[in-house]
């Protein structure tokens, strides 16, 4: 009777060990790290002109431009980020170019996102004409100081209406514009339609058109801008126009390509543009652009009518993971 218990303890634990041989190593799959809060942002672009709030920032020439962004997502619903961008001018005092230093957050709710920020532009390496001890004037008479760095504080909101419309806003504010001794305040809106998949050019090519109709408020210069004449009531300031800018234009995308094409435009006249940016390549005299704020008579078209043409890509380093 021993031997037949024995017996069967060992086919018991015989069979029980093949059976867990036969079975498979089940392990729990290790888990996926999260998300990093952390992206980058960066592009660049090439344009024929450089408009900025209607008015030419590069002598309507040639201007290239580039942008680092990093970000840092503090939940699924507010960003905070730091950039800094470049872009080619010509300025009156021969700057070297402009380099833009900013930062914010972007709070999103829902069909709403908006942005709050500080936005500082640099113009290194500029010149005084006129206005300085022993300096002479620029070739047609304007004065320009060395230095036209300023800086604003912003906010901006998009409301997407739906996957083809978008609303948007826009207001900047500063104490000192251009360094003109003026303050200025800045307030658009803007309309973007964009074409559904379905309405996708040649090759999956993208497309769509957007407008923006803005207002520039501006106060008036320090001495350095007036127009220095004895008796003159602009003598020691002259009152800059507040004027009104729009554009309007195309857009075609491609992956993270874009060509965008637009027509931009102010109610600026050529005397007031010539007071407002000391353009250096104001003509002139003329009868009809001598005023008391504008003695010299010097017009200047850099607040007209231009068309833009430009070549930008736009990518994040998360989407190249």
């Amino acid at each position: 009777m021993k031997k037949v218990v024995l017996s069967a303890l060992a086919a018991i634990a015989f069979s029980t060990a093949s059976y867990a041989a036969d079975m498979k190593m089940v392990t729990k799959a290790p888990m996926a790290p999260p998300p990093s809060p952390w992206d980058l942002a960066f592009g660049a672009g090439i344009m024929n002109d450089y408009i900025f709030r209607g008015v030419t920032q590069s002598n309507h020439k040639g201007s290239v431009a580039a942008y680092f962004e990093p970000r840092y997502n503090i939940n699924a619903n507010l960003q905070a980020y730091v950039g800094i961008a470049g872009e080619s001018i010509s300025f009156p005092n021969r700057a070297a170019g402009e380099i833009d230093l900013y930062a914010g957050i972007r709070p999103t709710f829902g069909a709403l996102a908006l942005d709050f920020g500080y936005w500082y532009y640099y113009y290194p390496g500029g010149q005084c004409f006129g206005g300085c001890p022993g300096i002479a004037a620029l070739p047609n008479g304007n004065f320009a100081k060395a230095d036209a760095s300023f800086w604003e504080v912003y906010a901006k909101g998009t409301w997407t209406v739906n996957d083809q419309w978008a609303l948007g806003f826009n207001v900047f504010a500063t104490p000192n514009f251009l360094q003109l001794g003026a303050d200025g305040q800045y307030v658009s809106g803007t309309v973007k339609y964009t074409a559904p998949t379905s309405a996708a050019l040649w090759n999956s090519v993208g497309w769509y058109v957007s407008g923006e109709l803005g207002q520039q408020f501006l106060g008036s210069s320090d001495a350095f801008y007036g127009t220095g004449i004895v008796g003159n009531p602009f003598r020691f300031s002259v009152p800059y126009k507040d004027y009104t800018t729009w554009n309007v234009g195309v857009g075609f995308t491609y992956k993270v390509f874009t060509l965008d094409l637009r027509y931009s435009d102010t109610d600026m006249s050529e005397s007031e543009c010539n007071i407002f940016t000391s353009d250096h390549t104001a003509g002139g005299p003329t009868v009809a652009n001598t005023t008391l704020s504008n003695p010299g008579g010097l017009g200047s078209k850099w607040c007209g009518a231009a068309f833009v043409a430009k070549l930008s890509f736009d990518m994040t380093l998360g989407a190249l993971k």
